[in-house]
This record gives structure tokens, C-alpha cells and sequence, in this order.
């Protein structure tokens, strides 16, 4: 395992929490809006309704709960101690969660303002974090390929925000770029440049230590992160310059590395020391095999006409990627970041006096199984929902908010826990702590 746990210099409970539990409140909100919306969303992905949706989970769901696990990961695994976490944490997660809800405003409405607002909103936020994480990172000798991804994603990361910064300024009437070429390559980097890269990075940790399985190889850690963020860059410029034929070529690159981890992973889950693979294990397993279906249909999409022209496929290739790729992964990292987390504190603040209870304890097995199970039936009503939208764009918006209703129940039932015992701890007389130490 790499650059095992520093878990002296975890930050705050409260400065990773709090991302942790906003995520949940975007994705039920983006069901909330499928219900709203009903089968016109899925008309086109380019519908006010879809875009807006799209962002709930990008902007909102994705982006808080990595950023979370960034604000914990780094000084825990990377040795990189983020100054002024709480400070931080607070500005980061007020401007981003501001700054997403104004975006989604913006294009349920079309007003230019709110794409202003939102662009400098986000772009304050982030600027914030990646300039906080950069300086953390700076000291940092580069001797681990967790801490080369890091700085890589943080890279991808910066662009995206770029992009996405130029996007929603044109989009504002400040000024015109070529939307759908621009479009296209912020959503290449903010699923595998940024994505991909920062997934790649937590893997070489987390798959290994929460699913019990080999160390990733070593070609694998030391030039993945960096050969994403090559190939995506390589087909951004030729993609900008209108070089048609090099930018094809590339394209296929940037699927296929979606694909490397994908099949990388599944690879190790094979040799998982695990009898049997427990809610976490599985939702990987859905995640992995979600991209691989994407990528396919992606690659289907450029050589058969046929599947081009159907209006429907990019709506499938976003709910593989956003629903059964991104969420259940990021689903399955909360299910061990968190009660790992509360475990942890709880354990640092004990100092003997009360044994902190355990992962299981914090957040049941059987909790933790039943939402993953509504879950996996949530994004099988998505994808069957891009077929027959008539019939089922509502229970799949209903199937989102139950979900995710019930992954916010479960995080606040361990976040109980740890207000439990630390009212037990906090009772305790100092004679009898004393005595116990």
C-alpha cells in the first residue's frame, strides 16, 4: 500500500463532514427535478432540464464528496496538511454549494446573471482549495505515485474549472466560444482528467485497504495519472485546432483509460482476500463495469451510424457514467471513509478512557446493504428510463430521491454515533478516567 496512513494529521471531523452530507442533498434534488421534469428530460442532452441534472450530480454531488475525501486524504496519505482546515473547509463549501445551486438556476431559466454569479461563485471556491491543497503538496517530496496522481488530478481539476468558467461566462453573454467543441472537452476533463486521475490516485490506496485485494501493479501506479492527464491534454488542443482525424485518434485514448482502471480494478477484486465482497466491493464492481458499458457505447457511437443517430444515446452514456460509474463508486468510498473517520476521532479523543466502537458498529452492515441495493435499483430505472421515458422517467426520479434519502440517513445515523459516545466520554469524571489510564 502506498504512503500508508499518517492518521496522527487527520484534519477536523467537521471539515471532510460537512461535503460528505451536502453530496446526498444535490442527488436527491436531481431527482426531485426528474420528477418535476418527467419524460422531457430525457429528450435531449442538451435540454435545460438535462443540463441542469447533469450538474446537480457533477457540480453538486461528485464535486463535494471529492473534495471531502481530498480535504482528508491529502494530509492523511499524502503527509500534505492543508493550513487553516476549518477556514478552508468553511469557504470552499459555502461558495461551492452556492455557486452549484445558481448554475442549476441558471439553466432551469436561462437568466445570463446567474451564470455570472455561478462562474465566480465556483471559480472563487475552487480557486481557494486548489491554491490551499498546491501549497500543502508544494513541501511534499514526490516519492509516491498517490502523491504524483494527486497533483496530476488537482491539474485536471484546475482545467475543468476553466472550462466550465469560459462555458458559463459565454453563456452569460459575456462572450462567444464554440460551445459544443468547448462542451465536449470540459466533460472529457471533468470525468477522466479530473476524475479518472483523482480515482486512480485513492485507488492505489483504498481499494487495496478497504477491499482487501493485492497493490495495484507497478505500471499501473507510476504512469496511469500522468498518461490520462497526457492523452486528455493531446486531444484538447487537437480538438481545439480542428485537427479531425488526430483528435479522433485521441478521443479513443481518453475512453480507453476510463477502461485501463475499470478493468484494472476488477482485475484485483478478483484476488480480493474477502470470501465474498461486501456492499463496498460490490458497488466498485457495478461502478467498474458501468464505465466499461460507457466506454462501449461511446465507441459503438463512432463507427455505427445507426447508434448516432439515435437521440437517446448520449443520455444512456451520461446515467453509465454520472449514476452507475461515479456515484456508486463515491457511494462505496462514504460507506469507509466515514465510519473509518468517526472511529478514528473518537478513538484519538478516547485516549483510553472508552473504547471507540467499531467501523461495524458506527454504520451496520445491513444499513450500509439495503441502501446500496436501492441504489443499484435507482440506476437500473435511469437506464431503463432513456428507453422508455413515458413510463418510467418517474420512478427513476423517485427511485434518486429514496436512495439517497436513505445514504444521508445512513451518514447521519453514524454521525449520531459519534455524538453518542462523545456525550459518554464527556460524562466520564476525571477521578475515573484517571483511574482507567
Amino acid at each position: 500500500m502506498q504512503a500508508l496512513l499518517s492518521l496522527e494529521q487527520a484534519p477536523p471531523l467537521s471539515a471532510p463532514l460537512r461535503f460528505f452530507l451536502t453530496a446526498p442533498l444535490f442527488a436527491i434534488l436531481a431527482g426531485g427535478l426528474m420528477l418535476w421534469s418527467g419524460p422531457a428530460l430525457f429528450e435531449s442532452r442538451w435540454s435545460a432540464q438535462a443540463l441542469a441534472v447533469t450538474h446537480l450530480m457533477t457540480v453538486g454531488f461528485m464535486l463535494q464528496a471529492m473534495l471531502g475525501a481530498l480535504q482528508q486524504l491529502l494530509p492523511v496519505v499524502a503527509g500534505a496538511n492543508i493550513k487553516r482546515p476549518l477556514w478552508i473547509a468553511t469557504v470552499v463549501h459555502i461558495t461551492i454549494t452556492l455557486g452549484a445551486v445558481c448554475l442549476v438556476a441558471a439553466f432551469l431559466t436561462s437568466q445570463p446573471l446567474l451564470f455570472t454569479t455561478a462562474a465566480v461563485l465556483l471559480c472563487l471556491g475552487l480557486f481557494v482549495f486548489i491554491v490551499a491543497a498546491a501549497r500543502a503538496l508544494k513541501g511534499v517530496p514526490d516519492t509516491s505515485p498517490v502523491i504524483r496522481g494527486l497533483r496530476l488530478a488537482l491539474l485536471g481539476l484546475g482545467v475543468t474549472v476553466s472550462l466550465g468558467l469560459l462555458l458559463a461566462l459565454s453563456l452569460g453573454g459575456s462572450f462567444k466560444v464554440p460551445l459544443v467543441s468547448l462542451t465536449n472537452i470540459h466533460l472529457g476533463w471533468g470525468f477522466v482528467g479530473w476524475g479518472c486521475a483523482l480515482l486512480g490516485a485513492f485507488g492505489l490506496t483504498v481499494v487495496p485497504m478497504f477491499q482487501q485485494t493485492p497493490a495495484y501493479p507497478e505500471w499501473f501506479s507510476r504512469y496511469y495519472s500522468r498518461s490520462t492527464v497526457a492523452i486528455t491534454l493531446l486531444w484538447s488542443v487537437a480538438e481545439l485546432v480542428a485537427w479531425e482525424l488526430v483528435a479522433s485518434i485521441l478521443s479513443v485514448g481518453v475512453v480507453l483509460m476510463s477502461a485501463v482502471f475499470a478493468l484494472s480494478t476488477l482485475h484485483l477484486q478478483r484476488q480480493s482476500k474477502r470470501a465474498k465482497p461486501d456492499a463496498t466491493g460490490r458497488l466498485w464492481q457495478i461502478a467498474m463495469l458501468s464505465t466499461l458499458l460507457a466506454g462501449a457505447l461511446w465507441l459503438v457511437a463512432r463507427v455505427w451510424p445507426m447508434v448516432t443517430q439515435w437521440q437517446g444515446w448520449p443520455l444512456l452514456f451520461g446515467v453509465l457514467v454520472l449514476f452507475g460509474g461515479f456515484m456508486s463508486v463515491i457511494i462505496g468510498m462514504l460507506y469507509k471513509i466515514v465510519p473509518f473517520l468517526v472511529w478514528l476521532h473518537l478513538h484519538h479523543q478516547g485516549r483510553g478512557r472508552l473504547i471507540a466502537p467499531n467501523m461495524k458498529k458506527v454504520l451496520p452492515q445491513n444499513r450500509i446493504d439495503r441502501q446500496a441495493m436501492a441504489h443499484l435499483l435507482s440506476v437500473g430505472l435511469l437506464v431503463l428510463a432513456v428507453f422508455w421515458p413515458q413510463w418510467l422517467a418517474y420512478p427513476a426520479g423517485m427511485g434518486l430521491v429514496l436512495a439517497n434519502g436513505w445514504l444521508l440517513h445512513n451518514l447521519l445515523l453514524a454521525m449520531r454515533v459519534y455524538r453518542d459516545h462523545l456525550a459518554k466520554l464527556n460524562a466520564i469524571p476525571v477521578s475515573e478516567a484517571v483511574a482507567r489510564h
